[in-house]
């Protein structure tokens, strides 16, 4: 995987994945290094984010690092009208790596054919966000002490959530079965489903889960997406649609894990922040370790 981008989840084999897992283990046992000394990043985000940009500064300042770049686009030059074309070509010139987050979707294929040097996709609209999922899969990892089999329920917003879709393709090389509970509006895209058939994973699709949240191993909760919404009236309509509650996890298994990508609105009660099923902000802190282990395996530094 050295000095390859990494655009899709798709980018990395299941080894690759694995082996992100392994490191992401090493770098939280011993966080501290000076791998990426002398080492520039480019941090370009043309959308707004706390903790995938901040955990991806957090990363490279633990490992020696520099970041230059922006957290916003109207301090870059797309401003003016510069376009990422552009953008791009220039901050090469400047960074061994590129940490990328775009709204539209495909710009991170797009911005990986026009570098001098590796792209990580930080987000592309609502197609993927690779470093999301490998977090994911660490953490899901250290809960369960596996990732092979899992009873896997995503709820919410399966349509615009790039964090689902790829999660949904990284878990299909591990077997689970996936427990998909989505108001019509924001069912999962058939492209998923048929992937899904195409690797033989189970998959049912649910309007409700408060009757069948105790087969779950881990339940991924996603916020409704305002910003993907053009119509207010339709974002009204599902916004509020699925609350977790304490009380919904009486009868839960032992393992049950809740994660959820952050941040949330209303889709979890802050009654289950004391849950010990409740794994959300140690997810968070999860991505500094993972998003190391991407950065170093991308620059063949470990």
């Amino acid at each position: 995987m050295r000095n390859s981008s990494l655009v899709s989840i798709n980018d990395f084999t299941k080894d690759e994945i694995l082996k992100i897992v392994r490191l992401a283990a090493d770098f939280e046992a011993n966080p501290n290094r000076d791998l990426l000394k002398h080492k520039v990043i480019g941090s370009l985000f043309f959308e707004p984010s706390t903790r995938t940009r901040l955990s991806f500064e957090t990363a490279i300042s633990r490992l020696g690092g520099r970041v230059v770049g922006f957290s916003n686009s109207s301090s870059s030059s797309t401003t003016k009208g510069e376009t990422l074309k552009d953008t791009i070509r220039m901050v090469s010139n400047y960074t061994d790596l590129i940490v990328l987050r775009h709204p539209m979707e495909g710009s991170a294929r797009y911005a990986a054919e026009q570098s001098q040097v590796p792209i990580i996709n930080a987000g592309d609209g609502s197609n993927q966000h690779p470093t999301q999922t490998l977090l994911d899969l660490y953490s899901i990892k250290k809960t369960q002490g596996t990732l092979e089999n899992l009873n896997v329920f995503l709820v919410g917003d399966l349509k615009y959530g790039r964090t689902v879709h790829s999660l949904v393709q990284a878990m299909s090389h591990f077997n689970p079965v996936f427990n998909f509970i989505a108001p019509e509006e924001l069912r999962i895209p058939e492209e998923y489903r048929l992937w899904l058939r195409s690797k033989g994973i189970k998959f049912y699709e649910h309007d409700e889960f408060t009757d069948i949240i105790s087969r779950a191993d881990i339940v991924y909760m996603t916020r409704v997406q305002r910003e993907r919404f053009v119509d207010p009236i339709e974002f009204a309509k599902v916004k509020d649609v699925y609350i977790l509650k304490n009380a919904m996890l009486d009868n839960t298994k032992d393992n049950l894990r809740i994660l959820h990508p952050l941040p949330r609105v209303n889709e979890i009660d802050c009654d289950v922040d004391a849950n010990p099923k409740a794994y959300y902000f140690q997810q968070a802190e999860n991505g500094v370790y993972a998003r190391m282990a991407i950065i170093c395996s991308i620059l063949g530094l470990a």
